[in-house]
């Protein structure tokens, strides 16, 4: 079973920031990393009525291009398995010809969007899901289209909890202790000032990325918004050219930077580009239908 990885639709852009007069266009990118695997889930926005999801292997410094859509992904609304071979997303796809609807959460084989099982949901107001290693924890329900015991053969699947930087919460990151406490009718995280987030060095933990913005629930701010900094003591370093960051298993500084590049630096000196893995900023829109094996599980 396959959703509509290409409906011909142009779908309204949500959050996509109005580029100055003259000013180079760079993709918006954004990583969700697979928790015991050397992959990446990359995110791409951009020009802005399109999506594309890329394979960042970062044992082997390779990228694989997947899919495009013309529609959006919402990145805090998605998740990579722990082995890094589903994806499971949410998006709005308009005009998406098919009964599940034009909204609704699917998981499909990274880095490619055909449904292997969807679920239809009441618009873009919605939690989306996530893995989980309890396999007992199904909280989706049936889906709307497709099978799911294969997955839950290995995963179970848990309804996200609206929160900023829900992505980074479950990878490892925590608030720091200057950030303004969540009130209990927030329910979607919606009126606390910024919020920070921190996660030390695997192996060194004196040195911590941080993280932080204003309503980073829908990470849908305009670039400049989120903020990376390293904190070493009582030293902290802006990484003033990147839009997304994480530490892999060994310590590496991951990150996309503004101009579209991945990279891997060296722990030792993670405000230097070591590794150069992909160049992204000159991809455009090219859809094309999944390969035979993004069909099954």
């Amino acid at each position: 079973m396959g959703g509509p990885d290409m409906a011909p639709h142009d779908p309204p852009s949500f959050g996509a920031p109005r580029p100055r007069r003259g000013a180079p266009l760079f993709p918006r990118l954004f990583g969700i990393p697979a928790a015991r695997a050397p992959i990446v889930a990359v995110l791409r926005r951009g020009p802005s009525d399109w999506s594309h999801v890329g394979r960042w292997d970062v044992a082997r410094g390779t990228y694989a291009p997947g899919a495009w859509i013309r529609a959006n992904l919402y990145p805090q609304r998605c998740d990579l398995s722990p082995d890094g071979r589903w994806l499971c997303y949410f998006t709005l796809k308009g005009t998406a010809r098919w009964d599940v609807g034009d909204t609704y959460v699917a998981i499909s084989r990274l880095p490619w969007l055909n449904a292997l099982a969807a679920w239809s949901t009441c618009g873009t107001w919605t939690r989306g899901a996530h893995f989980v290693d309890d396999r007992s924890v199904w909280e989706a329900g049936p889906p709307d289209a497709g099978d799911v015991a294969p997955c839950r053969a290995r995963f179970g699947l848990a309804l996200t909890r609206p929160a900023s930087f829900a992505v980074e919460r479950r990878r490892g990151w925590t608030e720091t202790a200057d950030t303004p406490p969540r009130a209990a009718s927030d329910l979607w995280d919606e009126t606390r000032a910024r919020i920070t987030l921190e996660k030390p060095r695997p192996g060194a933990a004196h040195v911590r990325l941080r993280v932080s913005g204003h309503y980073a629930a829908f990470r849908a701010a305009a670039p400049g918004e989120v903020v990376y900094e390293l904190a070493e003591g009582d030293a902290m370093t802006t990484l003033e050219e990147v839009q997304w960051a994480d530490w892999d298993a060994d310590g590496r500084l991951l990150v996309a930077t503004r101009e579209g590049r991945l990279e891997a630096r060296d722990g030792a000196r993670p405000t230097l580009a070591t590794a150069a893995h992909a160049e992204l900023a000159a991809l455009a829109p090219d859809p094309a239908p999944a390969p035979a094996e993004a069909h099954a599980w």
